[in-house]
């Protein structure tokens, strides 16, 4: 499995010219069938002064089945609530992920809301994926000495299904990334390259937040219990992880598709440069705070020139997943991810019958470090 790559299909959407809503790029999708069966994307839209929406668009597909373009239906999101709103006119609904939850039939949105304290994770519901219903600002409880409310936090996705928390009871689970104070890639990268991970701080979370039927869907939000499930370890990555596609079961377990962010000097060889790959990671279909299955190597690199010339440079950010059941490829997995920070691509996964028992799911060895609620 170390030769597992993504590979490229090509270009699915692009900055809409003469329109205010995308001036400045349109990226990082979500990605998730309708009740009607079509495949539909949320992309970022950004306008002027980084003031981003959540749109709604269905996905063209060719003869072959592949994806080569995408019809704007309008918009899921607009900063609205005082949690999305900025001084002076500004806001957010920013890189959303949509999973539709069986327990709660429902799908629900996990994005960045972006107001003047910073990026924080919101939740919203809906049925139809055109009508939705904002639950405010997900809250966390601290855990082990860590503080998570009122700390940044983004790139958050739920698994599809009630998964068991550290006590055993069902609950909606929930992948995020909090970036405390000294973690950010910017504040990092002056550091040597030998520099050692905190384990606790720079790292990909898991959290709980128990489901009761008899008040479901809306008394969601509220994560009690946490578990440090992945930090950075190679070299790629070294300077941040983070979610990247929502959880999606297959025989190995659960698959996510996640970002890291590491130095380049294609450019310049006195100035270090950010570069965003994605790797994979497959997380045990029982406990999926263990786990089992992560890359050495990224599985998608920039190389084509949306992405390593884009609003930004260097950037490949997988947000979105699509398998390939409408082909008769269970095993077959459509990555839809931003380019450059300012369009939207698709590469493709095959996923192999069998793992690479050799390559270890972690370099420094997996870690349990337990779980409390407050």
């Amino acid at each position: 499995m170390t030769d597992l790559r993504l590979q490229r299909i090509g270009l699915v959407m692009k900055p809409e010219a003469g329109n205010p809503m995308e001036t400045e790029g349109i990226l990082n999708p979500a990605a998730v069938r309708g009740p009607d069966g079509h495949l539909y994307l949320f992309p970022r839209l950004v306008a002027k002064g980084n003031y981003s929406r959540i749109g709604i668009a269905r996905v063209r597909f060719d003869e072959a089945g592949d994806p080569i373009g995408a019809d704007r239906l309008g918009i899921a999101l607009e900063p609205e609530a005082d949690y999305e709103l900025r001084p002076g006119g500004g806001g957010g609904c920013e890189d959303p992920r949509i999973t539709f939850v069986e327990p709660l039939q429902r799908f629900v949105m996990a994005y960045t809301a972006f107001s003047s304290n910073g990026p924080r994770i919101a939740l919203a519901l809906s049925k139809d994926l055109f009508h939705w219903e904002r639950l405010g600002l997900a809250s966390f409880h601290s855990y082990d000495c860590i503080e998570f409310e009122g700390i940044d936090n983004k790139d958050a996705t739920v698994f599809p299904v009630a998964i068991r928390d550290p006590a055993g009871k069902p609950a909606l689970a929930i992948l995020h990334r909090p970036l405390f104070p000294g973690t950010r890639p910017e504040e990092k990268v002056c550091h040597p390259v030998s520099r050692k991970a905190d384990l606790q701080m720079e790292s990909i979370w898991i959290s709980y937040c128990p489901i009761d039927m008899n008040d479901a869907p809306y008394h969601l939000g509220h994560f009690t219990s946490h578990n440090r499930l992945a930090h950075p370890v190679a070299t790629w990555e070294r300077l941040k992880i983070g979610c990247g596609t929502p959880p999606i079961l297959t025989r190995h377990g659960w698959l996510i598709i996640y970002h890291g962010v590491g130095d380049t000097t294609v450019k310049n060889p006195e100035v270090l440069e950010l570069r965003y790959s994605a790797g994979l990671m497959i997380l045990s279909d029982e406990n999926p705070r263990l786990v089992r299955y992560r890359s050495p190597e990224p599985v998608l690199i920039p190389g084509s020139r949306q992405e390593l010339h884009g609003f930004h440079s260097n950037i490949v950010f997988p947000t979105g997943i699509d398998r390939r059941d409408d082909l008769g490829s269970p095993d077959r997995f459509d990555v839809y991810f931003g380019m450059g920070d300012n369009r939207i691509g698709a590469a493709r996964l095959d996923l192999p019958a069998h793992l690479s028992p050799e390559e270890h799911a972690d370099i420094l060895g997996p870690i349990d470090n337990g779980s409390r609620s407050s």
